[in-house]
């Protein structure tokens, strides 16, 4: 059976297009979302079309929401599978969600809440998963270490759009009052913005910056949504890194904290080793392998689900130190499969711990390593997908 891939260069979709190799499909590739010459809209709409007429594929897939492809595939009358893997992603309220040929599958629940309604039988929750199989191909026969603490991933100073704003000085200091106030409150999401951010200032947001996400083509006004996702919690996601790798790399001391990023790292204690962008396929699941504690700190926009970060660590069978999440306890066992923290004295007492406690740290690590293989990979995920498109259609 035939399924058509739209492709656009994200960096799960070889996970994905071997796990759906894996239970007997044919990957027909739609490479236009990458292609060198930029295609328009419609330009895509017709080769889309074209690839539907000529494999007449089960399904339609991708890594997250187009609304062209749905357009294109309720039209045909053919199911549009997508995978959410970024959070928050605006496309979502577009209104193609709406299309009962959809099946949307997001990984934050409440993000899940927030669309639901507007399609119940076609958008669902489920968690994203490990490219286990790949990762110990990639890491073959490595041991030992060479860090103690890492943290590969972005510090969003270059993702902020919130820093670029010339926003009235009123306005910055309350917002920024309250930014600190909810890194005080608690370790993940943003409920306490959500509860008293005011109108006047989600509209001085919007009209300060010309490139503010319109909700014309979506289900609801998302003003609200996209000034409390798009910048207060992009720029609360920077604060609270650098914030954090500052307050560990001091407080572990002699062992070091490095990092792996391609952000701007002005304002980060000389105590942070710092090495530069890691290769995703190549030098990632290495690193996780070769240190003693991999730390997770979960951007806020994400709510409560698990980011990709947690399932790759594991997957590597790397130990985990990382930000407690709501969906967490759904799925793998504090102190068992990884550690968590809740507050950033706990991350320092925890982290100081670990190193200090190998044996504890190493029957952990190969908990989560052991549970991810046969509980959590990609191939798992495909399979809850297939077996609900089947249903659907029976």
């Amino acid at each position: 059976m035939n399924i058509i891939f739209y492709r656009y260069d994200s960096i799960c979709e070889p996970d994905y297009i071997d796990a759906l190799k894996a239970v007997g499909l044919t990957i027909i590739e739609d490479k236009q979302g990458v292609a060198e010459n930029s295609l328009s809209v419609n330009e895509k709409i017709v080769h889309l079309g074209n690839l539907i007429a000529d494999y007449k594929p089960l399904f339609v897939f991708s890594i997250n929401f187009f609304p062209f492809i749905a357009m294109v595939c309720e039209k045909i009358k053919i199911p549009y599978v997508c995978v959410s893997v970024d959070c928050p992603v605006l496309e979502i309220y577009n209104n193609a969600i709406r299309s009962p040929y959809n099946r949307v599958f997001l990984f934050d629940r409440k993000q899940y809440e927030t669309i639901k309604d507007a399609n119940p039988s076609c958008i669902f929750h489920l968690p994203l998963g490990a490219a286990a199989d790949r990762m110990t191909d990639t890491i073959g026969d490595v041991t030992g270490y060479d860090y103690d603490v890492s943290f590969i991933g972005s510090l969003y100073t270059e993702k902020d759009p919130y820093s670029e704003l010339s926003l009235p000085a009123e306005i910055k200091t309350s917002l920024e009052e309250k930014m600190h106030r909810q890194l005080q409150e608690s370790i993940y999401g943003l409920e306490y913005i959500e509860n008293t951010i005011t109108d006047k200032e989600i509209q001085c947001l919007k009209d300060t910056d010309p490139n503010f996400y319109s909700s014309a083509l979506s289900i609801r006004n998302l003003d609200r949504q996209i000034a409390i996702d798009d910048y207060i919690g992009y720029h609360i996601t920077a604060m609270e890194r650098i914030k954090l790798l500052n307050l560990l790399a001091d407080n572990i001391q002699p062992f070091n904290l490095n990092l792996f990023t391609g952000s701007d790292t002005t304002g980060l204690s000389k105590h942070v080793f710092q090495h530069g962008l890691a290769k995703s396929f190549t030098e990632m699941p290495i690193i996780f392998k070769k240190s003693r504690i991999n730390l997770n700190t979960t951007m806020r926009p994400i709510r409560s689900g698990l980011p990709q970060r947690i399932w790759d660590i594991l997957a590597c069978g790397g130990f985990l130190l990382t930000n407690y999440q709501p969906e967490l306890d759904m799925f793998l066992t504090p102190g068992v499969h990884l550690e968590t923290y809740h507050s950033l004295d706990e991350l320092i007492e925890k982290a100081n711990y670990y190193l200090t406690h190998d044996e504890e740290r190493e029957e952990i690590a190969l908990n989560g390593y052991k549970k991810v293989c046969e509980e959590d990979t990609v191939l798992h995920r495909v399979i809850t997908i297939i077996k609900n498109i089947m249903e659907n259609n029976a």
